[in-house]
């Protein structure tokens, strides 16, 4: 079927009638008014132009860093069919593609891992989360680490063919990791009082791994603010709960059943 066409003189006429009433509308109120001229664009200004480029970086962030894990085999490329626990002993073993030193978790966090399946009460491993990080269509695995001194290692899996590659390994000491669309971010207390560290890290397909795209130092939203001490009724001030509390990844993700929950918070200072 063809689309329907107006007739010519149809068509004028309604354009002029439009064309008249816009300018009769421009004169009366709630009309368009100007809003002043724009800003002009500046270009940015370099400085110091005769300083060389640097031409490696000065510090290892462990950004980019992946590693095959062995011995561990994903079927149909299904994620949520692996055991957290088994994935977590098995990457202790995993040779990464290159050696930044973040991966490497404290001794005493080794064992712990080792011995879930003995100790469950300790064991280190959170429950897992699960998103579609890569834009692929499958899910990744999202994996934390409780560490001393209240520190939280967050590693990332994806399904590659019938195996599993981790794509994000880093810790630090969170307020808490969130899942936002296809980015996971983590948030870490300032020193400067009133703010907080933002950190997004996204897939990358050039790199083929998460990388922190944003890192920021925001002001610290007021509902996370520590409250007041208040005054029971016989006037002694009631202590308010110690510390901050764990990472709270974000409700629509999905935790894996059957995963024992560890004791413990994984808030902290950087």
């Amino acid at each position: 079927m063809r689309p329907h066409r107006a007739p010519a003189a149809t068509c004028t006429v309604v354009a002029a009638v439009a064309a008249l009433t816009l300018l009769s509308g421009c004169g009366t109120a709630g009309g368009l008014k100007s809003a002043g001229d724009a800003p002009s664009a500046v270009e940015p200004k370099g400085l110091w132009p005769e300083l060389p480029p640097a031409s490696s970086a000065p510090y290892d962030y462990g950004e980019g860093e992946t590693a095959k894990i062995p011995g561990i085999k994903v079927t149909g490329g299904d994620v949520r069919r692996l055991d957290p626990v088994t994935v977590a002993q098995a990457g202790l073993k995993a040779k990464t593609d290159r050696d930044s030193g973040l991966d490497e978790l404290p001794d005493s966090t080794v064992r712990q891992i080792e011995a879930c399946r003995t100790a469950p009460d300790d064991c280190p491993v959170l429950p897992p989360y699960y998103r579609d990080l890569t834009g692929d269509g499958r899910d990744e695995l999202v994996l934390g680490i409780r560490m001393p001194d209240q520190q939280l290692a967050v590693r990332v899996y994806m399904p590659d063919g019938d195996g599993l590659t981790r794509i994000m390994s880093t810790y630090d000491a969170v307020i808490s990791v969130e899942l936002a669309g296809r980015d996971l971010i983590m948030r870490a207390p300032s020193v400067i009082p009133g703010y907080e560290y933002r950190t997004a890290w996204s897939w990358d397909d050039r790199q083929r791994a998460m990388l922190p795209t944003r890192d920021e130092i925001l002001r610290t939203p007021e509902h996370r603010k520590a409250p007041r001490p208040q005054r029971t009724p016989t006037g002694s001030a009631t202590n308010p709960s110690a510390g901050t509390s764990p990472p709270t990844p974000s409700a629509d993700a999905t935790a894996g059943p059957g995963t024992p929950t560890p004791s413990g918070s994984a808030a902290g200072t950087r």
